[in-house]
């Protein structure tokens, strides 16, 4: 009988403890709800940004970097080893062809000079020394040939004077011999003779012509130091403005130190940079756009450079609009090179809501509801977006960064 008792009581208990564990649910879930109901996620419309999906062009950029230089700038160098002597005009000022900037301390350039005119007297007066002795010389080489054709004919007369006497019993053969001996070896000596006067006629040709070269060469010499001297009173070349002098008075400069900067500010270009990982998807005319500020400006790279300097790739843009408002020197700017372009696709502006995968979500706002919604991408640059699918041209989508909602399904937006 005990034993039935308890078993009662028992089950009793159970019963008891299934309900209250029932009820505890219960509560739970209309707590889970309750929460849910009255503190579901919710915005207002300061706290985000939207955009509509509409139909337009793409273009997929690669982004670089760039800085606006003049179209034309020129690099005015000192044309001697010399000192600033003075500056008159600085940077920011505007010139005129043939106005003077800058002026150079040129008194060693011109000892040097003084001392060329000098070296180049002393030359001519070898020049013309040479030539004389040269004419001396050969002179008395012809006078020796004449004797030499003296001294043949008198012993032709010889030899004919001993053939004579010879014949005629008064004469030996040896005095025949003899003669015809003599005059054999005064025909070789004048032979000799004229093979050197030929010889000294090149030799004084090669020998003025070697002494007229060196004059030359000082003459040349003499006229670029010349042009160097002209050259030390530096002036502008054309029209512009003065972009950076060198203010220095006093400071040495060698030759082929830079000392004026002189930009046409008429017309820009930018110089853009990009690291050499990229080398293979830029070409020359290849469209680019540069932002600055809330402005584009559109354009094409002209010029690649062959080298590559600390993995870095240069090249220059022509811009369509060089005479823009907007362009200053020495002004960085935003460069994103087009490297594809579609024509009437879906897009939308870009924002942190877009992390640059092709598949992701974001939110659809509708009737102060978002909700979120898987997309796929295409093209995208700095401004747009391309949408392959999940969005269609109206959808109004929170651009935004919703990562702090990224387990939540929908949000409300209250004004």
């Amino acid at each position: 009988m005990d034993k039935l008792i308890e078993e009662e009581v028992s089950s009793k208990r159970k019963k008891k403890t299934y309900l209250i564990i029932f009820i505890i649910i219960i509560i739970l879930a209309v707590i889970v709800w309750l929460v849910r109901f009255y503190f579901k996620p919710s915005l207002t419309d300061a706290d985000i940004n939207t955009a509509r999906v509409e139909t337009g062009i793409i273009e997929n950029t690669i982004n670089a970097t760039g800085e606006v230089l003049p179209e034309f700038e020129e690099v005015l160098t000192s044309p001697i080893n010399a000192s600033i002597k003075n500056v008159l005009m600085d940077a920011g000022n505007k010139v005129n062809k043939g106005q003077s900037i800058l002026s150079l301390d040129k008194s060693v350039s011109q000892t040097d000079y003084g001392k060329l005119q000098f070296q180049m007297e002393s030359k001519e007066n070898e020049i013309r020394k040479l030539k004389l002795d040269l004419e001396k010389s050969f002179f008395d080489i012809k006078s020796n040939n004449s004797i030499k054709q003296l001294r043949i004919s008198n012993l032709k007369d010889a030899v004919s004077s001993a053939k004579r006497l010879l014949k005629a019993g008064g004469g030996t053969k040896e005095d025949v011999e003899r003669a015809e001996l003599d005059l054999k070896v005064a025909e070789l000596e004048k032979l000799q003779l004229e093979n050197e006067i030929r010889s000294k006629q090149q030799t004084m040709k090669i020998e003025i012509r070697e002494a007229e070269i060196a004059l030359a060469i000082q003459r040349n010499d003499l006229d670029a130091l010349k042009r160097k001297l002209d050259l030390a009173d530096v002036i502008a070349t054309r029209p512009g403005v003065i972009t950076w002098v060198n203010k220095n008075i006093g400071s040495s400069v060698h030759e082929g130190d830079a000392l004026v900067k002189i930009a046409d500010l008429s017309g820009f270009k930018v110089a853009g940079s990009m690291s050499d990982n990229l080398l293979d998807k830029i070409h020359n005319n290849m469209a680019a756009i540069i932002r600055i500020g809330n402005t584009q400006l559109r354009g094409s790279i002209v010029n690649i450079s062959p080298s590559v300097s600390n993995a870095i790739v240069s090249f220059d843009i022509q811009l369509n609009q060089k005479d823009s408002k907007e362009l200053r020197p020495n002004q960085k700017v935003d460069v994103f090179l087009v490297t594809a372009t579609r024509n009437g696709v879906l897009r939308i502006a870009n924002g942190p809501a877009f992390n640059g995968s092709n598949l992701q979500e974001v939110f659809v706002l509708k009737n102060g509801i978002a909700e979120r919604r898987a997309v796929k991408t295409g093209l995208s640059n700095f401004d747009y977006v391309e949408i392959l699918s999940g969005l269609k041209a109206g959808d109004e989508v929170i651009t935004s960064d919703m990562g702090d909602y990224k387990n939540t399904k929908t949000i409300t937006i209250s004004n």
